[in-house]
């Protein structure tokens, strides 16, 4: 380990799909908790999720006066000619105080650029900026001050890109992993004619169905499309096309894209922090307020028992892992699929 005054201390960021699940994150140590507001401006567009106008900002008030910063996330891409909702979410977030908004679309980067000059912007994993020279760009262009990395980079390299853009960086270390390219996938909108990455909603709940035969055996579909059935007593995964399991020509049912699973870095914590990674993101803005709290209070403890120089104490997160497995994913080894 090593002491907290030899390296820069790593921002906790969190995830908040309501006001309580902000108040929750703050309470459990969050550093910055990020969010959105209701409507196809953020990649978590569901009914029930997210932020009106006046909650976000009482919200950034109140996590202000206890030393907590808001990110507004503005992750999704606006079609052709509807940018309307962008401005107008990029305008209400600088006016209400936002710390940063979270942007992907490079018309919604220039537009806040210009607009709003102070207002602070990070750049969204959805912009699947993960070289060297385009984060450069980015920061050229926009004056991009962080960057979130797709997951799809080593320690090693997260390393190498550090010590080659002039801002800082962010990484996820729990949460949600998937086997698209961040920002391209298009399998929900294949089935549903609804868009991840322009109308925020991977999977829609009014497109998902659950049906149970007589075996007790569950069906779970989206849009007509078989996604996986799951016999009694098993462990059932996030409802979506890339993580589902298929028949293959022999009959036997196989994952075809990926299997349910979770990433969870917090063995890597201290690498993450010597490879000179600003901020540690906690992927669920989907989640409960238990989840926030459980996965949020260990991170907080993992991570301050790193910067006084004792060894983590890593609580059991397996449990709030998808279909209960985690991996390390493509930081640890190339090898992972």
């Amino acid at each position: 380990m090593f002491a907290e005054s030899a390296t820069q201390r790593p921002e906790l960021v969190c995830p908040a799909g309501t006001p309580g699940g902000l108040r929750t994150a703050v309470e459990a140590g969050a550093d910055a908790v990020y969010c959105g507001f209701q409507d196809a401006s953020n990649a978590r567009n569901f009914p029930g999720l997210n932020f009106s106008r006046k909650e976000m900002e009482e919200s950034i008030g109140w996590a202000h006066q206890r030393g907590a910063k808001v990110l507004v996330a503005l992750n999704t891409f606006p079609p052709a000619g509807q940018m309307d909702i962008w401005k107008t979410a990029t305008d209400d977030a600088a006016r209400f105080g936002v710390d940063a908004i979270i942007v992907a679309d490079i018309g919604v980067a220039r537009y806040a650029a210009k607009r709003h000059p102070d207002l602070r912007l990070h750049l969204s994993v959805q912009a699947g900026a993960a070289s060297p020279e385009a984060i450069r760009y980015y920061c050229e262009a926009f004056n991009v001050r962080r960057v979130v990395l797709p997951r799809i980079l080593t320690v090693a390299e997260i390393k190498e890109v550090k010590d080659e853009v002039p801002c800082e960086i962010e990484a996820f270390v729990f949460g949600n992993i998937g086997m698209m390219a961040e920002g391209r996938c298009s399998l929900t909108n294949y089935v549903t004619g609804i868009s991840t990455n322009m109308d925020g909603v991977c999977s829609p709940a009014s497109e998902v169905n659950y049906s149970q035969d007589q075996n007790q055996v569950m069906t779970a579909s989206m849009g007509g499309f078989t996604m996986d059935r799951f016999a009694k007593g098993e462990p059932a995964g996030y409802p979506t096309i890339c993580k589902g399991r298929y028949n293959s020509p022999a009959g036997k049912p196989y994952y075809a894209f990926e299997e349910p699973v979770s990433l969870n870095l917090s063995m890597l914590l201290p690498d993450l922090i010597k490879a000179g990674v600003t901020a540690f993101k906690i992927e669920g803005r989907q989640r409960s307020r238990a989840y926030v709290k459980a996965v949020v209070s260990a991170f907080r403890e993992a991570v301050d028992d790193c910067l006084a120089g004792r060894e983590p104490k890593l609580a059991d997160l397996v449990a709030l892992t998808e279909g209960h497995k985690q991996t390390e994913g493509a930081f640890a080894s190339k090898k992972w699929r």
